[in-house]
């Protein structure tokens, strides 16, 4: 089990003569290889400078890790570093401990974290060597000139309220680093709190980073940022990053910031690891949101690494939510956190009452309560919005026939295929899972029973009941298909903003960071199905989910109301919603959570493997389970270590590929991290005899 040699694999043709004056350097390169790899260089090179180096038969971009006086292995057998790239200055030491900090945690070889961080540009041996190379990306995009931002007049600086002027004044008198947690009911203001922190930074001569959780967030905060902080900023004085812009674009916002151009870097998770040399505060707004933690490649929660790198700085950073994590939430119960509280809604807005339909024994119209019905009719007979709230796009779940019972299901997975409406009558079977579609069938495959009828309802079904139901109404759906097109989404939330919809169906793109003037009342549908889901965090997120979004009732307007359809009235979730009464949710759940010992209360990590056959996916993680159990001398600390059963996924195959999990715990956090870091020894070498994919995830937030 020991690591693999830090050398390049493949031989050269020849064995050239070393002199004397030879440099030797240690590259990260983004391979599933762990360790770094050893190359000669004729000049000394700083650490975190990119080189362009032979890999094999490939050529690859690297970051120079380390220097060393000697090699790994024989100095004949070393490849020389091809170009080292000058365009931009080394990677600085901050970022290079983020990355060095994020690949041991998140056990992952530290090339796989650093360069797949950085603009897809400057990875890419392409865009330096070749006729269109043009003196490399970096030339090519100063050369350009991306587009002006518009001159903004700056908007009227509102008055805080009590609470507000408390949190914004603490924040901003704190020294050195301190994570603060920023409770603030839906309403309350948290925006203006954080502004007021980020102009104080700014004059002060120092960076700011902003992340929110989604694309959708940008625009609208993009735009406050820009009118608020024009009196002490340049227009040009912040930049955007996220994955939805184009290459050119994100290299430029990543430029400006890393060369300190960009004061303000507003972006999503993956701008945490961007170079900011006077970074002075971090802001995370919805710190709870599970889309900060990624889901691909090296799997790390944004607002963690946030969390270690304001410390790392010494900055302060602030973590923004109504409705906190419960770890965030714990830290500050503890003391750990600063936790401050905006408990009233900023404008003197009353919250939104809830109301809680029991469904069990009402006759429903399409998934909709005459209760519900009756309020939406009154809502737009006084002229005011409305909400419908579905997390479920498409038409309907899934397509059956009443006479056999067939039911649509993918052929790559197994889940259901759900019927998608499309333009002109061309309907399709959607596989959410693996991208299948197909034609919707004529008659049944089973039985030929042309009968086929929907079963459930998405928001397209949504949508069509309601233009039958309030034909007046003007209708809006925002959901992951309405707004794929790029700026669909901007355009659609600002027709609602300009009052050109009366009803808006939305999935949880519209739940959280939107202030809708006129909206009055937000209607839930089929909240029950996140109620008794397997995964332990499922109350938590479906508490998360209906705070939010029934915080965009009744901003500016009397009387807010939320309408929550269940059959479950009487569910803790459901009567902690009624009372808006967040901590008294948290309380109820950490006394579950420790009780049982699961998070914050304990450590996790997820050991996953994929294979065509199931069986050979259970049997890589039965291997790995007795590995640990049955060699103790590589695993001093495995008393404090709980290894389960491997067993399959919920949806156990995807695009015909089956897969298993297996979960470790323990309450210790460095036991969890020295049991990681010796089981990784192991584990390349069994996947690899047995042929199966495999994926290592530190704090799953999902199991």
């Amino acid at each position: 089990m020991s690591p693999a040699p830090s050398t390049e694999p493949a031989e050269p043709a020849s064995l050239p003569d070393v002199g004397t004056g030879v440099h030797w350097v240690r590259v990260a390169l983004d391979v599933p290889l762990p360790g770094l790899f050893d190359y000669r260089a004729e000049g000394p090179l700083r650490v975190g400078t990119r080189v362009i180096v032979p890999f094999g038969r490939r050529k690859l971009v690297g970051v120079v890790a380390e220097t060393a006086d000697t090699p790994a292995i024989e100095a004949r057998l070393v490849k020389p570093v091809e170009q080292v790239l000058d365009d931009l200055p080394p990677l600085p030491d901050d970022w290079l401990r983020l990355a060095r900090f994020a690949a041991q945690y998140y056990q992952r070889p530290l090339g796989e974290v650093m360069l797949p961080t950085l603009p897809a540009s400057l990875r890419k041996v392409s865009a330096y060597q070749g006729k269109r190379s043009a003196g490399g990306p970096v030339k090519r995009s100063d050369a350009r000139q991306g587009a002006k931002p518009m001159p903004v007049q700056p908007a009227p600086v509102p008055v805080l309220n009590a609470a507000q002027q408390a949190a914004a004044q603490a924040i901003c008198e704190l020294q050195g680093h301190k994570t603060v947690l920023l409770h603030g009911i839906t309403g309350s203001g948290k925006t203006e709190v954080y502004l007021r922190a980020a102009q104080q930074a700014l004059a002060q001569g120092r960076q700011v980073l902003f992340l929110v959780p989604e694309i959708n967030l940008t625009p609208q905060l993009e735009r406050s940022l820009r009118s608020r902080l024009a009196a002490i900023a340049e227009p040009h004085a912040l930049a955007v990053l996220h994955s939805g812009l184009a290459e050119g674009e994100r290299l430029r916002a990543w430029l400006r910031a890393q060369r300190g151009e960009a004061r303000i870097l507003l972006g999503t998770r993956l701008a945490i690891f961007t170079p900011m040399p006077e970074l002075g505060l971090i802001i995370v707004d919805e710190e709870h949101d599970a889309s900060y933690k990624q889901q691909e490649g090296l799997r790390y929660s944004a607002r963690d690494l946030a969390v270690w790198r304001a410390h790392d700085l010494r900055i302060p950073v602030v973590l923004g939510s109504a409705t906190p994590s419960l770890e965030s939430w714990h830290h500050a119960q503890n003391g750990h956190y600063l936790k401050l509280s905006l408990t009233h809604r900023a404008r003197d807005a009353e919250l939104p009452s809830v109301r809680l339909v029991d469904t069990r024994r009402l006759v429903m119209q399409q998934g909709f309560s005459p209760h519900l019905l009756t309020a939406m009719q009154e809502r737009l007979q006084r002229g005011e919005q409305c909400l419908v709230f579905l997390n479920r796009r498409g038409y309907a779940p899934v397509l059956a026939c009443s006479s056999c019972g067939w039911v649509s299901q993918c052929t790559r997975c197994t889940a259901y295929t759900v019927l998608h409406r499309g333009r002109g009558g061309r309907n399709a079977l959607h596989c959410h899972h693996c991208g299948y579609r197909a034609p919707v069938p004529r008659a049944c495959p089973d039985c030929g029973d042309q009968d086929l009828r929907p079963m459930g309802r998405g928001t397209q079904r949504v949508e069509e009941h309601l233009a039958e139901e309030f034909p007046q109404a003007r209708i809006a759906r925002i959901d992951a298909d309405s707004t794929r097109l790029k700026g669909s989404a901007e355009a659609l939330f600002a027709k609602v903003h300009a009052g050109e919809v009366d009803i808006l169906v939305g999935t949880q793109m519209v739940a959280k960071g939107h202030d809708f003037a006129n909206l009055g009342l937000v209607g839930v549908l089929n909240s029950d199905s996140m109620l008794f889901a397997q995964d332990f965090r499922a109350p938590e997120r479906l508490f998360a989910q209906l705070m939010q979004v029934a915080g965009r009732a009744g901003r500016h307007v009397k009387g807010g109301q939320v309408v929550i359809q269940t059959d479950y009235p009487e569910q803790p979730v459901y009567q902690a919603i009624t009372r808006h009464d967040y901590a008294g949710f948290a309380e109820y759940a950490l006394a579950e959570r420790e009780a049982v010992g699961l998070p914050p209360y304990a450590y996790q990590a997820l050991l996953t493997a994929e294979s065509r056959e199931l069986r050979i996916a259970l049997d890589f993680l039965s291997l790995a389970r007795e590995v640990a159990q049955g060699e103790p001398q590589w695993f001093p600390m495995l008393d404090a270590i709980n290894l389960y059963d491997p067993v399959p996924l919920r949806v156990v195959r995807v695009a015909n590929i089956e897969r298993a999990q297996l979960l470790v715990e323990s309450a210790s956090r460095p036991a969890l991290q020295g049991f990681l870091a010796a089981w990784m020894q192991a584990l390349p070498q069994l996947a690899a005899e047995k042929r199966v994919r495999w994926q290592l995830e530190v704090d799953p937030l999902e199991i």
